[in-house]
């Protein structure tokens, strides 16, 4: 039987794992664009490297999560970490083009294979009826990574130059790598011979997953424009909205995790809908700094329970496969962000912001119009 502790050995490590892989990430995030433009890159190519990273680990989560049913998620998380640290360390002698795209890729295979493992242990060693408060407060340590890692990044490269920046990216990999050493985890969920059986996507996660494929197209248009839209309205210091974005996060995940828990998934996921469509419609006649700041915490308060309901869902409805489960959805949710960004960057050519946060506010409208068809098929 299982403990029914959230905070468990293997759920500290687990969390602290995923901050350092994460802090890699998002590290990354606001600096390699810089480096690729330094040494000559035009925009596209910077596109095609910077994406390459996201369409390998697309690519490969589906995979991982099948192998998952007869492999310790453990093995995964070092795998990952193994692949994170020597791309890490090759981006100080590769250089673009071909030589930087290939590590790209081999980077964007230890996402797959970290972060769907390290969602599947937490999803099996929580307890059943604090799967979603355990999810939230998971969900903290890329939170957290998010809240900090960026300015890191950018204050390495101002202060010491790329060689450094990616040696640190390096140390955190190696980090990440010695906590996953670390764990213990439980037996996989299938014997070996059951494998051949199990589809490659599940179907019990496809709600879920495309839920969180919706709510993250709007997370991928924001985080890619709402720089430049800031920039448009005279807020010299975007970082702001972002920041308040991530201390919401934390302090929602933190403080209401046991809400996921308290109340069915439907009534947890209907207001998350509602909170990023007001947020979105809001941010499409916004100006100011203070009206970001507002929109960050609506929108914040939103994503906080989100995600996690929607975790939590697609392992409630998938039994034991959970991998599968987790890659299913992941998979949904990454091709979100990706699709957001490049659909909304061609709307925004035709249009104007306004108009580009109206689309994402109507592709909440078009989410809960889903959910409430979703719900009404259960018998919710």
């Amino acid at each position: 039987m299982a403990s029914q502790k959230i905070w468990t050995r293997d759920f500290i490590l687990s969390f602290l794992g995923q901050v350092a892989f994460s802090s890699v990430f998002f590290t990354l995030i606001p600096t390699l664009p810089i480096y690729l433009s330094r040494l000559g890159i035009l925009e596209a190519g910077i596109g095609v490297l910077i994406g390459a990273f996201s369409v390998s680990s697309l690519i490969f989560r589906p995979f991982v999560g099948r192998a998952l049913l007869r492999n310790r998620e453990r093995n995964f998380m070092i795998a990952g970490g193994i692949l994170f640290a020597l791309s890490s360390a090759a981006y100080l002698i590769a250089k673009p083009f071909w030589p930087f795209l290939f590590v790209r890729i081999i980077q964007g295979m230890g996402l797959a294979l970290f972060a769907t493992a390290s969602f599947t242990l937490v999803a099996k060693i929580s307890p059943a009826s604090h799967r979603g408060q355990s999810l939230s407060f998971f969900y903290l340590s890329i939170n957290i990574a998010f809240a900090l890692a960026p300015s890191l990044g950018m204050a390495l490269l101002n202060r010491f130059d790329f060689p450094a920046l990616f040696l640190v990216c390096t140390f955190l990999s190696l980090v990440a790598l010695f906590i996953s050493l670390q764990l213990k985890g439980p037996d996989p969920d299938t014997p070996q011979e059951g494998l051949i059986k199990q589809p490659l996507f599940s179907r019990q996660a496809l709600p879920a997953g495309i839920m969180a494929f919706m709510g993250s197209f709007i997370w991928g248009a924001v985080t890619a424009f709402f720089p430049l839209y800031a920039l448009h309205r005279g807020v010299a210091n975007p970082g702001l909205f972002f920041a308040a974005l991530a201390i919401t996060l934390i302090l929602v995940r933190g403080l209401g995790g046991k809400i996921l828990d308290l109340y069915s998934r439907e009534k947890v996921i209907f207001p998350c809908i509602a909170a990023q469509i007001i947020a979105m419609t809001l941010l499409a006649f916004s100006s100011s700094l203070p009206l970001f700041i507002v929109v960050a915490v609506i929108w914040g308060i939103g994503n906080a329970f989100y995600y996690p309901s929607l975790v939590a869902y697609s392992i409630d409805l998938s039994g034991s496969s959970r991998g599968p489960a987790i890659g299913t959805y992941m998979t949904l949710s990454d091709s979100g962000i990706g699709l957001g960004s490049v659909v909304m960057g061609m709307i925004l050519q035709m249009t104007n912001y306004t108009m580009m946060f109206l689309t994402l506010s109507l592709m909440g409208v078009i989410n809960l119009f889903y959910f409430f068809s979703l719900v009404k098929k259960r018998g919710g």
